[in-house]
């Protein structure tokens, strides 16, 4: 599988903990995208905008029952639902998209006072 990644705006320090959990789910999103999508491209798309942090990863395989992302996955697996806590935790936004045939994106976006390590981060 091919992986490209874009990096857009002004590169700014992530807050420690934002850092920590776009990286957990980055990094579900990405293995979920080689191990399962049999796509041949997936594209991880960081942007630090002014208003918001934001990571998009997308995958050009297979993709899934839509049922699927709302309810957080397969019974047994943790995976989505793992990664809409870890979103909850630093306050952001995370939304799943896939329909069979047509794979799969997964949309991260965090506000800029909250994803920015010079902001207050105001998430519980």
């Amino acid at each position: 599988m091919k992986v490209k990644t874009i990096v857009a705006g002004n590169e700014r320090e992530l807050h420690p903990m934002v850092l920590e959990e776009a990286y957990f789910i980055g990094r579900e999103a990405l293995i979920n995208a080689l191990t399962h999508s049999e796509g041949l491209n997936v594209e991880v798309e960081i942007t630090y905008g002014v208003r918001e942090f934001c990571l998009r990863i997308r995958d050009d395989g297979r993709g899934m029952d839509g049922d699927l992302c709302d309810k957080g996955g397969r019974d047994g697996h943790w995976g989505i639902q793992g990664m809409k806590e870890r979103a909850i935790k630093i306050g952001a936004d995370l939304k799943l998209w896939s329909r069979p045939g047509s794979g799969s994106e997964i949309d991260l976006t965090v506000p800029a006072k909250t994803a920015y390590r010079n902001s207050r981060l105001t998430a519980s």
